[in-house]
């Protein structure tokens, strides 16, 4: 398997890959290299015989705080910037959901943007406690497209996704195992061992019947796929418009937004 910049890659058990997403002291924000890499490293992983169960995490106490402020302003100026973004975003969200082996996510700390993608769409979900899941598009002043419209209503209900992707409500590990949107809730200080755990009875079961049924189970993903590209393609509409200016300006001075 090929050198990743942004992702630190090892093996702690047997048949085990585990993916940390890597930016210290910027709370594992994903820059434009670390966008690319999240949406390479699926095939990348499905392609190795030795790796029969994933799992991926953020270095530290944090997944990942979502797209580096500097890769959405080149977005919102230069055209092919936002359409390599826009393919990239693609690409994480189907390459997950494609991807034949077991994804186990590990989620600490804030979870936002293409991180958040990755870990909602794993297969096996662990959150800690007071984990904070933010999908924060209408704040920044782009549609909710990302992962949110294929999985969210899926997991939570509609009701639920409405709430939380229209008012970008944080949820908490316990509030998301509760309606739904994780797996598990464990406390904090468990969820590495746990997801870690969870990967290892995975790496051990049946290869062929566990990839099997995680493509049997994610067709109900690939319905929703029409719906995915029409809300990303509305995102990314959103960042050729005049809100996105106002909402990052107001991520930078940390404020509320004054659309």
């Amino acid at each position: 398997m090929r050198t990743y910049q942004k992702l630190k890659l090892d093996r702690p058990a047997d048949g085990v890959l585990r993916i940390t997403i890597s930016e210290p002291g910027r709370l594992n924000a994903v820059d434009a290299t670390g966008h690319r890499e999240l949406a390479e490293i699926w095939p990348d992983a499905d392609a190795d015989d030795g790796v029969r169960a994933i799992v991926i995490r953020g270095e530290g106490e944090a997944f990942s705080a979502g797209g580096d402020l500097g890769m959405i302003q080149e977005m919102t100026r230069d055209h092919a910037t936002r359409m390599r973004v826009f393919t990239e975003a693609r690409d994480i969200v189907y390459n997950v959901v494609n991807c034949s082996k077991p994804v186990v996510s590990a989620i600490q700390g804030p979870a936002v943007g293409a991180g958040l993608a990755v870990a909602l769409l794993a297969d096996v979900s662990v959150a800690g406690r007071t984990a904070r899941i933010i999908d924060g598009h209408t704040r920044l002043g782009v549609a909710a497209g990302d992962h949110a419209a294929i999985v969210w209503p899926l997991l939570c209900g509609m009701a639920k996704a409405k709430y939380h992707l229209l008012l970008c409500e944080p949820v908490s590990g316990e509030q998301a195992e509760a309606m739904g949107l994780v797996s598990l809730c464990v406390d904090d200080a468990d969820v590495q061992r746990t997801a870690l755990d969870v990967a290892a009875r995975l790496a051990q079961g049946s290869a062929e019947a566990i990839r099997l049924t995680k493509y049997a189970l994610n067709n109900w993903l690939r319905m929703a796929g029409p719906a995915f590209d029409a809300s990303l393609a509305m995102e990314f509409l959103g960042f050729t418009g005049p809100d996105v200016a106002e909402g990052v300006q107001a991520v930078r001075d940390k404020r509320a937004p004054r659309f």
